[in-house]
């Protein structure tokens, strides 16, 4: 049985999560990658901002869509308390960021933009994460052996850190992954 709409499917994402799960959802595609900055605008809501950025993600590829191309763009923020964590740019970085987790209920947000070269649908997804309260040595632990710097928020849930420091979830697990990859099923059904 054919599942999926009749599209050459492309997914603009460097991520191998991303890449994954797609596969794992049987999902044929191909992978186109740009260098797109991932800034928003100073004072955005932050649900915004992965639907933003997402969006910012499509641009570059426009021009290049062909009749039948569904252009597939995400981005993740991790949020706390209104403020946004993106990808840490160093170890000190990264452990002041699992700091700021541990012992927290923190937001992890992914924004998904579908493009064809009729239209576009954006949607998104929140998932709640609660941290038990990380000892020191856990954090350094984590960081030296599986270094997070390519994650929003300096942690993949996948890996070890979520294994032993997330104590309740609340939402999609594949969303704090990178990709709400049941809803995009569905939105890619309607599409």
């Amino acid at each position: 049985m054919k599942w999926f709409p009749d599209y050459r499917y492309i997914l603009a994402s460097g991520s191998p999560r991303r890449q994954q799960m797609l596969k794992d959802l049987s999902l044929p595609f191909e992978i186109w990658i740009s260098d797109t900055n991932e800034v928003y605008p100073q004072g955005m809501n932050v649900t915004d901002i992965p639907i933003f950025l997402a969006r910012q993600k499509a641009i570059p590829f426009l021009s290049l869509l062909k009749e039948k191309d569904l252009l597939i763009t995400a981005d993740t923020i991790v949020c706390l308390d209104q403020l946004v964590l993106g990808k840490p740019g160093d170890r000190d970085h990264a452990r002041e960021m699992l700091k700021m987790l541990s012992g927290t209920t923190h937001q992890v947000i992914t924004g998904v933009c579908l493009t064809s070269n009729r239209k576009q649908v954006v949607f998104s997804e929140v998932t709640c994460v609660e941290f038990k309260k990380l000892a020191d040595a856990e954090i350094n632990y984590y960081i030296d052996e599986w270094q997070p710097y390519d994650k929003a928020g300096a942690y993949g849930i996948q890996e070890w850190i979520g294994l032993a420091g997330v104590i309740k979830i609340e939402g999609s697990f594949f969303n704090v992954v990178g990709m709400p990859i049941q809803k995009l099923y569905e939105e890619i059904l309607r599409f």
